[in-house]
């Protein structure tokens, strides 16, 4: 399989080509990125692009990648999704030079925010947040300034510094900036950069009655560390003058009195001024990636939690099957661009049949169980097979499984009346049982309703391996597990979540949930081989024929086995279309 991670040699794309223009020019002599998610929420699909590209280009350059939680919105935070995401980079093969809070800098960007009012650069305006919004204005028309607009600094700061007391409640009062209420990018027009909410925080507890705004936030926390790339998707393109604004304006590199606070906490001083680069966010079909909709799903039982593997979740799609190098591959396949586009979910699931085909074990199961009697046999007949672990590499070596008179095998894979072109099992008709000969079938067997419950056939003895007739010629291989050492399991077969490839579609009145997927989850039970039910939680394999299943990660017992179906053999998508 082609390697999940290529040297920076290898690889170009805009961003690492301005990395190897920054280190050739001497404007740095190392890289630093960092990884800044937002503890609300749980890591999906959509963030594996931006991890694998800061991290990777980090690691690519001789560079490192701090993780920073942004966690400057405690209403929203919980400590379960901090160590979820910590979990989540880790299973993706990354690790961080340093785990750091946006909490971290709270004295640093309180400090800051006096400087900027000292410098005439941020008010304390009384507006509601809706007077606010009604004063900005819009694409065509310029924004009203706020009347406190022009208060003194010696208010200013006497005002921020009541805020900073507790003295005000909720929303009575903000900090701004004071930029330009005329500037065609909204975002410039006097943002907030301070709001007062008494809550408790995670990593503070009640110290701060105001926390700062993201924007300031990020851009602080950025240059507090040293951050030469902020890299970054493109809704935040528009926010890119802002950032900079905040940087260039605070000047933390030039003013190492502001960084006091850090210093007394033991962190090092390496503030810098950082260069923030928007790429494209990963977006694919059939699938919803707000985690307000995902939050939904699972607050409403639509979904069986965050971790159900229909979830683009990162912990759902590790619980589905998914490895880390087929995401990273998949990451590395698409590239870096400025372009936004739809991803074909064909396109993932075609990566994970790539890498699993490598890496999964070959094992037999049989998912909907109808009983062959081979009658030519002894009752009491025992014998063990060899089958090679990997058709593709001697290395994994080889398992033992027991055969015997009685076998299961797909009921799909016996037809009393025949399509056009069938190749399986018919009354009369011959199939080779994968590895241990060519059996007829005799006699079907039905109960009183007529439904077919048992098959009873012929095994050609001169057919077995090693004999003078293994080779000879039959239309159709099946495959089949013993009845005798077989192991019941429970197989989950997922499928999409959404019937739809635009499932955020809201144009003809109907919303996501209108097109959740019926069949994205079922439920049956059968037989795996001895060898497949010793498995560990997490270990993938192929079941031949049927497709890519996992352990569960969870509910998978040696003596009660439980099964995800990562993904089909085939494409079966695509016949639907």
């Amino acid at each position: 399989m082609t390697d999940t991670v290529d040297s920076a040699a290898e690889r170009t794309d805009f961003i690492r080509n301005i990395v190897r223009e920054d280190l050739a020019s001497g404007k740095h002599s190392a890289i630093k990125t960092r990884f800044p998610p937002e503890p609300n929420g749980y890591l999906h699909l959509g963030h594996v692009r931006a991890i694998a590209t800061d991290f990777g280009i980090a690691r690519e350059f001789g560079g490192v990648c701090n993780l920073r939680f942004d966690d400057t919105n405690p209403a929203k935070e919980d400590p379960e999704y901090v160590q979820a995401i910590q979990d989540d980079v880790r299973w993706l093969g990354f690790d961080w030079h340093d785990l750091r809070h946006a909490s971290d800098y709270f004295g640093v960007y309180y400090l800051a925010a006096e400087k900027l009012i000292r410098d005439g650069k941020a008010f304390v305006c009384d507006l509601s947040a809706d007077e606010v919004r009604a004063t900005r204005g819009n694409l065509k028309e310029p924004g009203t300034p706020s009347p406190y607009r022009e208060r003194s600094v010696e208010e200013n700061l006497d005002l921020f510094r009541r805020m900073r007391a507790g003295e005000f409640p909720d929303g009575a009062r903000t900090l701004r900036a004071k930029i330009d209420m005329a500037s065609p990018n909204i975002n410039m027009r006097d943002p907030a950069i301070y709001r007062i909410k008494h809550v408790e925080h995670q990593n503070t507890g009640n110290a701060w009655p105001i926390y700062p705004m993201y924007d300031y936030a990020h851009a602080l926390g950025d240059a507090i560390e040293g951050i030469t790339h902020s890299l970054c998707t493109l809704e935040f393109e528009d926010h890119r003058p802002l950032y900079d604004w905040c940087v260039d304006n605070v000047c933390l590199h030039e003013n190492p009195e502001l960084l006091a606070p850090l210093l007394e906490k033991g962190l090092p001083n390496e503030a810098a001024k950082p260069r923030q680069i928007e790429f494209s966010r990963l977006n694919l079909d059939y699938t919803v990636m707000s985690k307000r909709k995902l939050m939904a799903l699972v607050q409403e039982g639509l979904v069986d939690g965050w971790d159900d593997p229909r979830m683009p979740t990162l912990q759902g799609i590790r619980r589905r099957g998914y490895s880390p190098e087929a995401l990273k591959l998949f990451i590395s396949r698409l590239g870096l661009s400025k372009q936004n586009s739809l991803i074909d979910y064909t396109v993932l699931e075609n990566t994970l049949r790539e890498d699993l085909d490598s890496r999964a074990e070959r094992r037999m199961a049989v998912i909907a169980p109808l009983k062959l009697v081979l009658t030519n046999l002894p009752e009491g007949h025992r014998e063990v097979l060899r089958f090679a672990n990997h058709p593709k590499d001697e290395s994994r070596g080889a398992r033992e499984i027991g055969f015997s008179r009685e076998l299961w095998i797909e009921r799909e894979d016996f037809a009393e009346v025949p399509p056009k072109g069938w190749k399986r099992l018919v009354p009369g008709g011959e199939v080779r049982l994968r590895g241990a000969g060519i059996v007829q079938c005799d006699e079907v067997i039905k109960n009183e309703a007529g439904e077919i419950i048992e098959l009873r056939g012929t095994l050609d003895l001169q057919s077995r391996p090693g004999m003078e007739g293994a080779n000879r010629k039959v239309k159709g291989t099946i495959h089949w597990v013993d009845a005798a050492t077989a192991v019941p399991a429970e197989f989950r077969l997922y499928d999409r979540l959404f019937t739809v490839p635009n499932p955020d579609d809201e144009s003809e009145g109907k919303t996501y949930r209108d097109y959740l997927n019926p069949e994205s989850r079922q439920v049956v039970q059968g037989y795996v081989e001895a060898a497949a039910a010793v498995a560990t939680p997490e270990d993938k394999f192929q079941f031949e024929r049927i497709g890519y299943f996992v352990a569960d990660r969870h509910d998978h017992q040696p003596d009660k086995p439980v099964f995800n179906r990562a993904v089909t053999l085939r494409d079966t998508w695509a016949q639907k279309a």
